[in-house]
């Protein structure tokens, strides 16, 4: 196996890594802030946040401030472990000759 057989599919999106590295240095996140750091639409930033749910790599939590809905992110620690692994193998792929 190569070792870019080793990279994970599902951070091949750079909304994934994006949301993936806001995710690792910090605790929770709200959705109008990772909307604005990564600059996407509602609807991206929601199926790409959709499907890392649904690997178990976030969190995703609802609540109601107010009278306001709040939608926040943070990484499980599934989600931690598998993307270190991920950015293991790109480093190794990057100092391969």
């Amino acid at each position: 196996m190569s070792i870019i057989d080793k990279l994970n599919k599902d951070f091949e999106s750079r909304v994934r890594l994006g949301i993936m590295s806001i995710l690792l240095v910090n605790d929770w996140v709200d959705f109008t802030e990772m909307k604005s750091l990564l600059a996407v639409t509602d609807g991206n930033l929601a199926s790409h946040s959709a499907g890392l749910e649904k690997m178990n790599y976030i969190e995703v939590k609802k609540e109601f401030v107010g009278k306001k809905p709040k939608t926040s992110y943070r990484v499980t620690n599934t989600g931690r472990v598998a993307f270190k692994e991920h950015l293991d193998f790109l480093e190794k792929l990057i100092k391969s000759k």
